[in-house]
């Protein structure tokens, strides 16, 4: 399915057109006469009104899919009292919640600064945006008096064997998640929010990712990382909502303070993949350190994508290794049920290094109802995978997402700050 199938599949999903964008491509039709407008055009411009709502029990982009395009930008609140914080809280959501719903571009008089960068248009577009906001554990130290309502699982993201944490790559008291089906639409709100919150949030890093084009065979199967493995193939079911709540979404009696109920732990890591080693590895052993065939994702041995590995007819690892990568990070046992967590990954580029090797990688990024028992304990038996020689973790953080807004006039965080 191509990138303008799925954006229409997504418009004909339960999503709802912005009125003012279907005003302005009616315009633009009416001004080419009687001639129809091409149908790539016509996808086109059906996608860039597909709207994910901003408002609702929990955030939007967790469980709603992931379009092709994100920028994470972490900041650090510079707010010197409480509420400025909140201020800067409030402008934050506002402007989220006004670029996800679409909006017309306004008009000032000529020598004022204009309202808005102008660079989508005369219309900010919905296409298919999300903006999720997500507290670091450094936002309840003593600056704001919140140490004592601060989630329990939220801690500084520690460092485990193999990362290479650079600090300034690492961390913030805020992050700030933006997806969207173009490129141009993340840059754009990238550079309204900022305007939003000048003065009491600054930026502490940020890494822009894209997803790989759906290439087939079928529209299920998963899109590939830049080592060229498909990714995400064994994530739980978003639609079984009691699965969610089992392994994403805090309840009002998980022990957390009540403000994070319907909210989730976000993981992020910016895993640096060390593409020019990696290109001179054997298909074979490539193939034993993830535990799939590469070209299909099948299991080893298997012929389809999503077909059950049946570790426990392979107990000895014959035919999938015992330190291959899905056996490790899913063994797919009764007693690790509830470790699993949900990916929502993308790939990136940064250009060369100075030693020139290309900096390319994997944002890796996942929620779940408790980083200890899910990420942590993941993670802790992917110690001893082999393909550690081949990646290097150098930056991302722990995050607590809060619950989505209400009404009309709440903002992501009131809860942890009325």
């Amino acid at each position: 399915m191509s990138r303008l199938d799925r954006r229409g599949f997504l418009t004909r999903s339960a999503l709802t057109t912005l009125g003012a964008a279907a005003g302005l491509g009616a315009g633009l039709a009416a001004d080419a006469g009687a001639q129809a407008p091409p149908s790539d055009y016509a996808l086109e411009q059906r996608a860039l009104g597909a709207r994910i709502p901003f408002a609702g029990r929990h955030q939007a982009g967790i469980l709603t899919p992931a379009p092709e395009n994100v920028a994470f930008v972490a900041l650090d609140s510079v707010a010197p009292d409480r509420g400025t914080l909140i201020e800067g809280l409030q402008a934050l959501s506002g402007e989220a919640r006004r670029l996800c719903d679409g909006d017309v571009v306004g008009v000032l008089e000529l020598d004022d600064p204009p309202p808005d960068s102008g660079i989508l248009g005369a219309v900010d577009r919905s296409d298919s945006q999300t903006v999720t906001i997500a507290f670091g554990a450094s936002l309840f130290d003593g600056r704001y008096g919140l140490a004592a309502r601060r989630p329990k699982r939220l801690i500084e993201m520690p460092s485990f064997t193999g990362d290479l944490l650079d600090p300034t790559r690492t961390g913030g008291d805020v992050l700030v998640q933006i997806c969207a089906a173009h490129r141009d639409t993340v840059v754009h709100t990238v550079r309204e929010l900022m305007r939003a919150v000048a003065g009491r949030f600054a930026i502490r890093w940020t890494l822009d990712g894209f997803k790989s084009a759906q290439r087939g065979p079928t529209p299920r199967s998963s899109t590939r990382n830049l080592f060229a493995f498909r990714d995400g193939t064994a994530n739980p079911d978003v639609s079984d909502a009691r699965l969610m709540s089992r392994l994403v979404w805090l309840g009002g009696r998980s022990g957390e303070p009540a403000w994070a109920a319907d909210g989730t732990y976000q993981v992020v890591r910016t895993i640096r993949m060390h593409v020019e080693f990696w290109d001179r590895v054997g298909m074979f052993e490539q193939q034993n350190m993830i535990g799939r065939e590469r070209v299909s994702g099948a299991p080893i041995g298997g012929t389809s994508e999503f077909e059950e590995p049946r570790f426990d007819l392979d107990p000895h690892g014959h035919r999938i290794p015992l330190d291959a990568h899905i056996r490790l990070a899913n063994p797919r046992t009764e007693a690790t049920a509830d470790q699993r967590i949900l990916r929502r990954g993308y790939n990136y580029h940064r250009g060369v290094d100075p030693a020139d090797n290309l900096d390319q990688g994997l944002i890796f990024v996942a929620f779940n109802q408790d980083i200890q028992r899910q990420f942590a304990t993941i993670q802790t038996r992917l110690m001893n995978e082999p393909m550690l020689d081949y990646i290097t973790a150098v930056g991302g953080g722990y995050f607590f997402a809060p619950p989505g807004v209400r009404g009309e006039g709440d903002w992501v965080g009131s809860g942890l700050l009325s």
